[in-house]
């Protein structure tokens, strides 16, 4: 078995809730960490420990870019240690506790604990990349989903763009059993993780009802992701900056009278946000509280000469332009 290493920073809340999030920065690191964030003293509630694992020790450039990625830690002094022969995987996911969100439950493979009655379990485990349900802006997104399906709205054309490890697109998939659904994330390694996933969970890879299609794309430059429009739901739970640029691109994809859910804005960015896809003709229809808000927002509908023209399947992202996620 390889060498396990742990490297520690500080950081704070908000520093942690974004290494829980999708970092491009991250999933381009070679070795790739597994990432775990804690608040050792709830007394001092800006005080938050980055945990990141590795197999083999990491070397002084990849720490440097950690660091670099994390205001809190720049002039901090790192922490290396290696750990003893364990699963290094096993051990970073100690500390998560599984998510109860909606009639979702969330676990990995070492907290499962007793499934709640009348819930969908899924198995997520943490490991390349990133999202094991624990990030509250994925709780939020499941919460928002059950809460479609009990009012009783129905889909039949998905999207979930940039899926992470597929969970959310799995959720879908769960409530609307019959419809199409496709997942998509600039990182290939997700997509790879995602189909791992999928297996796990007994979902159904495919581009047939009830099926699951997968590829790896910049925002909604794919001719898979253009082919299967127009979405009637469309998932995104990625970061501000990258859900401002591609308002124009998800309302090309999204059919009339469509539902958008977007998450993984800070709520001093809902406003921006909201004002990005206004101008596209979509309204905020709901919105959660915190401080890490999920929206839902329905694409208006149009009729006569106003009808939008066919799609010109182009991203709203210029080419090679990532982002941040």
């Amino acid at each position: 078995m390889s060498e396990s290493w742990k490297l520690t920073l500080p950081c704070n809340r908000l520093e942690a809730e974004v290494l829980n999030g999708d970092l491009l920065e991250i999933a381009m690191l070679e070795p790739q960490p597994v990432i775990l964030t804690e608040e050792p003293d709830e007394s001092r509630p800006e005080h938050w420990l980055a945990h990141f694992y590795f197999e083999g020790r990491p070397p002084k450039i990849v720490i440097s870019k950690l660091q670099k990625l994390i205001p809190s830690a720049r002039k901090a002094k790192p922490i290396l240690q290696q750990l003893p022969d364990e699963d290094w995987i096993s051990m970073s996911q100690q500390g998560l506790d599984p998510v109860h969100a909606g009639r979702f439950y969330v676990h990995t493979s070492t907290n499962k604990g007793a499934v709640p009655a009348g819930t969908k379990s899924f198995l997520i485990d943490a490991g390349l990349a990133f999202g094991t349900g624990g990030h509250a802006t994925t709780s939020a997104c499941l919460a928002m989903l059950d809460r479609l399906a009990v009012r009783g709205e129905r889909f039949s054309r998905i999207a979930d763009i940039g899926t992470g490890t597929g969970l959310l697109a799995f959720a879908a998939m769960h409530l609307w059993p019959q419809a199409r659904c496709t997942a998509s994330d600039i990182d290939p390694m997700s997509v790879t993780v995602s189909r791992e996933n999928a297996t796990l969970n007994a979902v159904l890879l495919g581009r047939g009802p009830g099926e699951l299609a997968l590829c790896a794309a910049s925002g909604t430059d794919h001719p898979l992701i253009q082919r299967r429009a127009p979405y009637d739901l469309l998932i995104a739970n990625i970061l501000a900056g990258p859900l401002i640029e591609l308002a124009p691109g998800f309302a090309e994809i999204m059919a009339e009278g469509g539902t958008l859910i977007l998450a993984g804005l800070l709520d001093t960015q809902r406003d921006a946000v909201i004002q990005a896809y206004a101008a596209q003709g979509l309204r905020i229809a709901e919105a959660s509280a915190g401080e890490w808000p999920c929206l839902r927002l329905v694409k208006r509908r149009r009729y006569g000469w106003q009808r939008p023209r066919r799609a010109s399947r182009r991203t709203s992202q210029a080419e090679g332009d990532f982002g941040t996620w």
